[in-house]
């Protein structure tokens, strides 16, 4: 078990939301350094795995989330014909599993909440510069933080930190983007599944049960369109309702959720970064979400390797009182199972 460290964490998304909350439980003086005024949710609905769920029963978190999520037991894709292109069940599995659909700020709220009352947050506040040799951070103002004992780049797929651990073997924008917004659930019948539609590998739309937020007790979905990133001014062009026409066409269903759409501002616009990573630490210096294995959003994984790198930090730092022995052990457990990933988004 390691001696209660004194940590700083750069980035208040997922990841360093559950790094605050697991480090901080177990003693170790946790700074956080943010760079958005007002900290917050960003990003559509997603699906949390039985992994994902296993770190939030560890953190004594599950019961709030399956509070707030929609149980998700099935993923269906098809084309506008009827031909069913994907057809997973959990059940097939093991018939306790299930996935979780959650909005995001849902998970951003009940993380916060469980944020040790000792950890401390500085907002507006973006670290620039990395002092290896001292083990400090500097801010976009010029003011040095620390020393620390450790530093944790969890700043995102943009990560401006990412190249301090001297690995990164890809960084690149990810050619498609999304079109998202959340949706009432009304009288959707499909509560519990992932339906998505596609015309061949061009178009594809999704809508994903994702349950309830704290404050707001409307069951929700998450609706999103794929589209190459560089179609994004063309689709503005067209007119929201040539577009709602399209829609209709390829999902009338769908389209019949969509009625307050009218306008282009009522969808979020989503663009995703590739990041592939030889080494997760340098010193005392490491990454973790998607700072260290941002990839492609069909695969659904961001939040879920957020919290399992966010657990695997907290585990060896319990396993080991050598510093540099557990940031191996780190590194070694989760650069082998995001491989897994990496390798199915190459292929």
């Amino acid at each position: 078990m390691q001696r209660a460290l004194r940590i700083a964490v750069v980035g208040y998304g997922t990841a360093g939301q559950a790094l605050a909350v697991l480090l901080g439980a177990d003693g170790h003086q946790l700074e956080v350094f943010e760079r958005a005024a007002a900290p917050g949710p960003v990003g559509a609905g997603f699906l949390l795995q039985p992994s994902g769920l296993q770190v939030l029963w560890n953190m004594g978190l599950l019961p709030q989330a399956l509070a707030h999520g929609a149980p998700v037991r099935r993923l269906y894709g098809d084309t506008p014909c009827g031909g069913a292109v994907m057809d997973m069940q959990y059940r097939d599995l093991d018939t306790r599993l299930m996935g979780v659909g959650m909005q995001r700020g849902a998970l951003f709220t009940l993380l916060r909440e469980a944020w040790p009352q000792h950890a401390q947050l500085h907002v507006d506040t973006q670290i620039t510069a990395i002092d290896h040799a001292g083990v400090r951070v500097q801010d976009q103002r010029g003011k040095w933080h620390g020393p620390f004992d450790l530093i944790i780049a969890a700043d995102g797929s943009a990560s401006t930190l990412r190249a301090q651990a001297q690995g990164t073997q890809l960084d690149r924008v990810y050619p498609w983007g999304a079109l998202w917004c959340l949706l009432p659930r009304e009288d959707w019948p499909f509560v519990d599944e992932l339906r998505q539609r596609y015309i061949g590998a061009r178009k594809m739309i999704g809508l994903l049960p994702v349950g309830t937020r704290p404050g707001d007790d409307t069951p929700r979905l998450s609706f999103f369109w794929s589209l190459p990133c560089s179609d994004f001014v063309a689709w503005e062009q067209r007119g929201i309702a040539a577009w709602r026409d399209e829609v209709a066409q390829m999902w009338p269903e769908a389209h019949a959720r969509l009625a307050t759409v009218q306008v282009h501002g009522a969808l979020a616009r989503a663009s995703y970064r590739d990041a592939v990573v030889s080494r997760w630490h340098r010193g005392r210096f490491v990454l973790a979400g998607d700072a260290a294995h941002a990839m492609s959003p069909q695969l659904g994984q961001g939040v879920n390797m957020a919290l399992l790198d966010a657990l695997a930090m907290r585990d060896a730092l319990r396993a080991s009182a050598d510093l540099d022995a557990a940031l191996q052990r780190y590194q070694r457990e989760r650069k082998a199972h995001v491989a897994i990933y990496h390798a199915g988004a190459a292929g």
